[in-house]
């Protein structure tokens, strides 16, 4: 019998009929007079005139298809039955004319099945098993309806040949084994020895029931064996259940049973057993937990682990199988294979648990694979990348540092962008550095754009300056700015040539830096010795900590190591990573962006051991950045200009500049022979007689001051315009004495000759100073007399101060001032003679004008004035328009008349003063 969808289908025979009868059961309805299932069809099985018995049959899963195998080796197969019982007849026999699509009749038909249709192949093929050949037959599809195939030529006994549960394979069970046979050829076998009655499916399992037979104490089998021993009866014949677990391949069941077995019913999640007697046994599969139990007793996990995957249980559940694996490994000292065992687990079991097992047991390697292991699937922290380096520095693996090292991230991160790293960037370079694998930190850290860690590695710990300044400038223009502040004075102190044109580049260049292709050739010139203080009036910080955070951005990778710096620090790997490819670089002249210069100011520190590149650096940053030099071709020096500079802080970085400048000049001239102090003199004068060039007088002043640069103090103090000093600086130069005394006294001569005619101030000093001694006294006694005539010309002085200058001391004689002092007297007692003169004759002139007065005053003698024309104006005189006004005007208006006369005469006054 079979039954599908409710729908049961019956075969057997009945007393007054020959044939065998099939009959159609819907067990969903019951009958009304029997109350048992509603019988839908009853039909006769008939092929042939002579009947022959039913040995076998096969139903679809959908009803279309019955297939009958009957003792003479005849299959016949209905066709839409399904469409028959459910067409609504009440006629019992309406069914399909059934179709013989084989016939063998030496070979009786002993197992049929259908293999249902699937994603693969939407046919449906019918399995023929007979005594001795497996057929495959085409029931649906294109090509159905032919001649069945063989698959295979192994037969089997009745009722030892069912289809899988998955309904896709025929199992054909024989005595040395268990085949399985698909629709084109046999597959794989279960090699299982023994007698087969029959078997069953249930599910993934296979039951099988052996014929009955006598127990023997040297039986194969280990359930035969334990019978006998605990049997009481020798002679007992018994029956041997067995279930198989076909896909994970072992037995999961064996007993026997003395009553043998006459049926096996397959019902839910349980297998029926129907003894001789009429004894019903039951058997319930065990719970997943305890079959794992019962495998972890008999260290059978690898079963286990197939059994996980069967029953579909959780990542957890199979992981924490690997753990048990892995430990039962790693008490048998198997250390690989229990590593192999842990790595499975992570994700779920705590990697420390792994990590102080392979730890205790000094088991280097194996915990090098595990935590690598835990890095390429990222989970690991930096704890784990530590202890992960410091295994491989320790064992000197240096090809696995380096496979590791240059592993590409398993995961993606969060937001479904660019993959992360499957370790700690940081601790992965710390590590390296403190092992001195210098070449693998600097291949993280310029691979990862760490700009800041790569310097540090290639100068503080490798020593690769020249791989440091190539790297520096690829790098944005900000991130070189940072990095050139901490690590100028030690590239400079390698490379002076190279990093001095780096520092020139990045303080004048406006567009991002390149790489030049010819190196420049150092000047011949010697650095000079010695501790200069020309940066101590720098408001600068010489704070050598850490800069400041380097900016995001994106740096190619340095060029061909090839070039690199010769070292004493060498790195101890073997193998350095090849350097990553190099990014194309614009070309020179191409303009990308402008980009913000820095002010020099920040990188005067470095140089305070190479005052020559010092000097190269300030002279080229002035002309390249502003245009500015001292040797006046009159060639125009073009530069490009910065739209967003801030004027106010591009003047104070020129005045630093040539301050500075400045001083190196006037140091290095007291530190060099002849030929090279003057041509230092000549750039130190050029400066400070420039026009353009922007430089704070009264810093220069100091500089020429404390660097005793005499021409320097003259020219400064003559364009500020403080002759005075230049007169007493000579003046103090002569009080000093020395060989130069003379000198000295002729240079006061000459700033007076020079400075006089426009600073008359200038002589009392002068003259104060030539008469201060009788030696300057003895050698300027014509310029003497020539200053007193000049001050006696231009009556710069009155004769009283003069003589109190001359007698302040005992140096001047009467005799040098004589023929002064006698033109003088003369000149006074002229003088006097032309006043008393004057004074008689104003006297006299007083007396007259008095009685002219009295005169006019005398109302009875008028005077009549005909002059009518001002003598000093030319205009008309007053008298005449008061004549006028008095004349005109009557006697009551008189009053009015006389103000208007006064306001008259004001104005008239105010114009002519006489």
């Amino acid at each position: 019998m079979a039954e599908r969808k409710g729908i049961l289908v019956t075969l057997g025979e009945e007393d007054l009929v020959r044939q065998p009868l099939l009959k159609v059961w819907d067990l969903n309805i019951s009958d009304k007079k029997t109350g048992g299932p509603l019988l839908l069809r009853s039909t006769k099985v008939q092929v042939g005139n002579r009947p022959h018995p039913v040995t076998t049959l096969a139903l679809s899963s959908t009803l279309s298809y019955l297939a009958i195998g009957l003792g003479d080796g005849t299959v016949i197969l209905y066709r839409h039955l399904d469409q028959s019982i459910f067409s609504g007849t009440s006629n019992l026999t309406t069914l399909p004319k059934p179709r013989v699509i084989h016939e063998s009749p030496s070979e009786p038909i002993t197992g049929l099945g259908f293999r249902e249709p699937d994603e693969e192949n939407s046919n449906i093929y019918l399995f023929i098993v007979t005594t001795n050949r497996v057929l495959c037959y085409q029931v649906s599809g294109r090509g159905s309806g032919g001649t069945p195939t063989l698959v295979d030529e192994v037969g089997c006994a009745l009722g030892c040949a069912t289809m899988d549960w998955h309904a896709k394979n025929m199992l054909v069970a024989r005595d040395e084994a268990v085949y399985v046979c698909g629709v084109e050829s046999r597959g794989a076998s279960y090699a299982y020895e023994g007698q087969k009655l029959s078997v069953h499916t249930h599910r993934n399992y296979l039951v099988m029931v052996s014929p009955p037979f006598s127990p023997s104490a040297s039986a194969a089998s280990a359930t035969v064996r334990n019978f006998v021993t605990r049997s009481t009866d020798a002679n007992a014949e018994i029956t041997k259940v067995t279930v198989l677990d076909l896909e994970n391949k072992f037995v999961a069941f064996s007993s026997t049973f003395t009553d043998g077995v006459r049926e096996i019913f397959l019902a839910s999640d349980e297998v029926y057993l129907l003894s001789n007697v009429g004894k019903l046994t039951c058997l319930e599969e065990k719970p997943t937990s305890t079959k794992l139990s019962m495998l972890y007793a008999k260290s059978q996990f690898l079963l286990a682990l197939n059994l996980a995957k069967t029953q579909g249980l959780d990542s957890s559940s199979v992981a924490d199988i690997h753990r048990q694996y892995g430990d039962h490994l790693y008490n048998k000292a198997d250390y690989d294979g229990a590593t192999q065992q842990y790595v499975k687990t992570i994700g779920h079991v705590q990697p420390s648990y792994v990590i102080r097992k392979l730890l205790d047991a000094q088991r280097i390697h194996n915990l090098a694979t595990y935590l690598q292991e835990l890095h390429a699937l990222g989970l690991a922290n930096s704890d784990h990348t530590t202890l992960l380096l410091n295994t491989y520095t320790k064992l000197k693996d240096v090809a696995r540092l380096d496979s590791f090292i240059k592993t590409e991230s398993k995961r993606s991160s969060a937001d479904g962008g660019s993959d992360e790293l499957p370790f700690d960037l940081d601790t992965a370079i710390r590590v390296c550095r403190q092992a001195g694998y210098f070449e693998h930190a600097s291949y993280l850290a310029k691979k990862y754009e760490r700009h800041e860690d790569y310097l540090q590695i290639q100068i503080e710990d490798a020593g690769n300056y020249k791989d440091a300044l190539l790297y520096l400038r690829r790098m944005g223009t900000e991130a070189t700015e940072s990095n050139l502040a901490r690590y100028g004075r030690a590239m400079l102190a390698s490379l002076p040539e190279e990093t001095t044109q780096l520092l020139i580049d990045v303080c004048t260049s406006l567009t991002p830096l390149t790489i030049e292709t010819d190196e420049r050739s150092p000047p011949s010139r010697q650095p000079s010795t010695g501790g200069p203080s020309y940066l101590s009036y720098l408001a600068l910080s010489r704070d050598r900590g850490a800069p400041p955070a380097v900016a995001p951005g994106p740096a190619p990778p340095v060029a061909d190591r090839a070039s690199q710096h010769d070292s004493s620090h060498e790195s101890r790997t073997a193998t350095p990573p090849p350097a990553t490819p190099t990014h194309g670089q614009p070309p020179p002249h191409a303009r990308i962006t402008t980009v913000k210069r820095p002010s020099p100011r920040i990188y005067f520190p470095h140089f305070i051991d190479h005052k020559e590149k010092f000097m190269q650096f300030l002279e080229s940053v002035a002309l390249k950045r502003w245009g500015q030099r001292l040797d006046e071709t009159g060639v125009p020096v073009v530069v490009e200009s910065d739209p967003f500079v801030d004027a106010q802080a591009e003047k104070a970085d020129q005045i630093a500049v040539w301050n500075t400048l400045l001083e190196l000049y006037l140091s290095s001239s007291s530190s060099l022979d002849s030929s090279e102090k003057e041509a230092f003199i000549d750039k130190a004068l050029q400066l400070l007689k420039s026009e353009h060039i922007p430089c704070d007088p009264t810093h220069a002043l100091i500089l020429c001051s404390t660097q005793n640069f005499t021409p320097g103090l003259v020219l400064l103090w003559e364009k500020l315009g403080m002759y005075e000093d230049v007169v007493r600086f000579w003046m103090d130069k002569y009080a000093e004495g020395g060989s130069d005394s003379t000198d000295a006294s002729s240079e006061v001569i000459r700033c007076l000759d020079h400075y006089g005619p426009d600073h008359p101030h200038l002589y009392p000093l002068v003259l104060r100073f030539l008469t201060s001694s009788p030696d300057l006294l003895s050698r300027h006694t014509a310029d003497v007399t020539k200053m007193l005539e000049h001050i006696d010309a231009e009556n710069i002085m009155p004769p009283l101060n003069v003589v109190q200058v001359l007698s302040r001391n005992g140096v001047a004689s009467v005799g040098l001032v004589k023929q002064w002092l006698v033109s003088r007297i003369r000149e006074a007692k002229d003088e006097i003679e032309t006043d008393k003169a004057l004074t008689e004759s104003y006297r006299t002139e007083s007396q007259t004008k008095l009685k002219q007065v009295e005169e006019l005053s005398d109302p009875d003698h008028p005077r009549v004035f005909h002059v009518t024309q001002c003598s000093a104006c030319k205009g008309v005189s007053v008298i005449t328009i008061l004549s006028a006004l008095i004349a005109l005007a009557p006697m009551e208006s008189f009053g009015k008349s006389a103000e208007i006369m006064r306001d008259l005469l004001t104005n008239m006054m105010s114009s002519c003063r006489k």
